[in-house]
Order: structure tokens, then C-alpha cells, then sequence
């Protein structure tokens, strides 16, 4: 299957982004990809090569952050025998396996300075040099890179190279995140249960159950369009064939019988202060004594809550998911215990 049919979603901020990328894609500039994990980045810079003039040539994807840095520059533009020790060949680089093609540099902001000098030369004058060489290679490879991490940031900090990032960014696709794109939601969880459950032989598509319905909604998904991948399909694997998949579980690792969390060790006093750490400690409840259910039950729900916050060093968002529930619902919660503004 192309996987650029796999390019799915419904809202309009997706699809202005898809939009950009496409106009793009006709012509013969560098375009950045920016987006968190598991939005699509890879998807997308597929989508910009097929539907430019180059769709019939090499598309060379490399991710930078999967290469230690002593092997960065050989796998971008190749080295000669016995350029290094265990050269015992010489090889070609991503940029001339790219040759009238694209090359895709995931994790951009990870390249070295030295690379991105090198990097910057090659876009610039379209030849490369491989190491060991001193004869240079003409290349014509377009350039699409994508990253998760603000890069004029990174030029700010001195780590990123600001002529390579005025190079790079012809045109810039921000792709959202999934909390931005709700509506997104279910559409997905459809396509990746439909498609599981073909997978696992299934001859009908059941759908979801109102349960899994608002798990689904309700979770803010730090893991973008790969999260909600990996929840559905293991719901759809886990599925009893009874009815609509209804049961869904969120964090993989939740079990009454998992390890405990390590001890964090005290913050040092030139440590900065953490976003959601409270201002001061949170008193926890006193033992219950009286008998009333509503009380009772109102005190266990406080103490599993600040028993929960404790052990997320106070991170709502961690406090959240670890009790399985959405920030919304976590605040809504935090406020009816007057918890909300002891922790941050």
C-alpha cells in the first residue's frame, strides 16, 4: 500500500498543513517539516517527494539522531577506502544515493556543527566531497528536513546555524498536534481499527463502544497520530468479539502489580523549581473517622489524588495520565477537593 494514503485527517488545521506541503512540492526548493513526535513529519516529506517532478526518482531518508556523530558526515556524503579505520571500501552518500531525487533528514537539529557547515555547503553548490577525497561530487538532490525542537531557538543557543536555517526554510509545514486537531480523533482510531481488525481476520468491523468512544476523546494524546496507532490496535487485539471494541487502555505499562516508582532525589538549591510544583506542600487528609459513605468517599478520592500528584512531583499533566483521566477532568477533580490551588 503507498503509504501516502496514509495521510489522514479531517480538520482544518491539518489540512492547511497538507495544503502548504503540496504547493510546495512542485518546486525545486527546501522545505522544513516541523511538528511534534508522531504527527506525520515522515508522511509528509513522502507526499512532498511523490508529488513533485522528482516522484520517479530515489526518495533517501536518514535520520540524523540515529547515527553517532563520528559517522554522521560518511553517511551524508560517503567516504574512500581507507578514509577512516574499518573503511575498507569506498561507499556513497545519502547525497549521491539522492541524486535527482529527494533526501529527507529527520531529526534535523541534531546534526553537529561540523555537519551542518558541510551540510550547508552542499545545498549551497551542489557538490559534496567524500572523506578521504579532495575531488568533489556534483549532485542534485532536494533537500526536505523535518524536526521536533524550535530551531531559531537552537540558532539563539549558538547550536544550529542560523545561514543553514535561512537556507533550509524556503518553505516551513508546521504540522499541529492531535489536541489541536480533535476532531481528528476518531477518524483515525477508525482507519487503524478497520485496518487491525482486518489484520487479525476479521470479516466485519465492529466499531467502538461508547466507553472506548470517551477514553478515546477524552485523553490528550502526548504521542500524537503513533499513539493513537498503538492504543486502538491493541484494543482491537485484545477485543473479546463481543459486541463494539469498548474496552480501551491507554498506558500500556497500568497494572495494580507494576514497580514501583524510584525515589527522586531532592532538588538541589540551584536546581530551578518545578512548572507545576506546588507553592506549598499539600497537608494530606487526616484518617477518616466518621462514618458518612459521602464523606468517606470524598476523603479517599482527596488522598488518591494527592497520593497521585506526590508521586508525579506534582506534573498535572503526568498526575493525568497516570490516573487515567484527561487534564480537563484531572482540574475538574483537583478544583472539588480544593486541591487546585495548592498544586500549581
Amino acid at each position: 500500500m503507498d503509504r501516502v494514503t496514509q495521510v489522514i485527517g479531517q480538520s482544518s488545521a491539518f489540512l492547511d498543513a497538507l495544503e502548504r506541503a503540496s504547493r510546495a512540492a512542485a518546486l525545486d526548493r527546501p522545505v522544513l517539516v516541523i511538528g511534534e513526535r508522531g504527527t506525520g513529519k515522515e508522511l509528509v516529506a513522502e507526499r512532498l517527494h511523490r508529488l513533485s517532478p522528482r516522484w520517479d526518482q530515489p526518495l533517501v531518508i536518514m535520520n540524523c539522531a540515529a547515527l553517532p556523530e563520528t559517522l554522521i558526515e560518511a553517511e551524508l556524503f560517503g567516504h574512500e577506502a581507507g578514509a577512516f579505520t574499518g573503511a575498507t571500501k569506498a561507499r556513497a552518500g545519502r547525497f549521491e544515493e539522492a541524486d535527482g531525487g529527494t533526501l529527507f533528514l529527520d531529526e534535523l537539529g541534531t546534526l553537529s556543527m561540523a555537519a551542518q557547515d558541510r551540510l550547508l555547503r552542499a545545498i549551497e553548490y551542489g557538490e559534496v566531497t567524500r572523506i578521504g577525497s579532495s575531488r568533489p561530487l556534483t549532485v542534485d538532490t532536494r533537500i526536505v528536513a523535518a524536526t521536533n525542537v524550535h530551531l531559531p531557538d537552537q540558532v539563539e543557543r549558538g547550536t544550529f546555524r542560523a545561514d543553514l536555517l535561512d537556507r533550509l526554510s524556503f518553505e516551513v509545514v508546521t504540522l499541529p498536534p492531535l489536541r489541536a486537531r480533535t476532531e481528528d480523533i476518531m477518524v483515525l482510531a477508525d482507519h487503524f481499527g478497520r485496518r487491525m481488525a482486518a489484520e487479525i481476520g476479521l470479516e466485519e468491523w465492529p466499531g467502538f463502544g461508547p466507553n472506548a468512544i470517551d477514553a478515546l476523546q477524552s485523553h490528550s494524546w502526548p504521542g500524537n497520530v503513533r499513539e493513537v496507532r498503538n492504543v486502538v490496535e491493541r484494543a482491537v487485539y485484545r477485543w473479546d468479539r463481543a459486541g463494539p471494541v469498548d474496552a480501551i487502555q491507554i498506558d500500556p505499562f497500568a497494572s495494580p502489580y507494576r514497580p514501583a516508582s524510584a525515589t527522586v532525589p531532592a532538588a538541589s538549591a540551584a536546581a530551578p523549581a518545578l512548572p507545576d510544583a506546588p507553592a506549598e506542600p499539600i497537608e494530606e487528609p487526616a484518617p477518616e473517622t466518621d462514618l458518612d459513605f459521602k464523606t468517606r468517599v470524598a476523603r479517599f478520592e482527596r488522598r488518591l489524588l494527592y497520593q497521585a500528584l506526590s508521586e508525579q512531583r506534582f506534573n498535572q499533566r503526568a498526575t493525568a495520565d497516570a490516573l487515567g483521566l484527561s487534564y480537563d477532568q484531572l482540574r475538574h477533580a483537583l478544583r472539588k477537593h480544593d486541591l487546585l490551588s495548592a498544586a500549581g
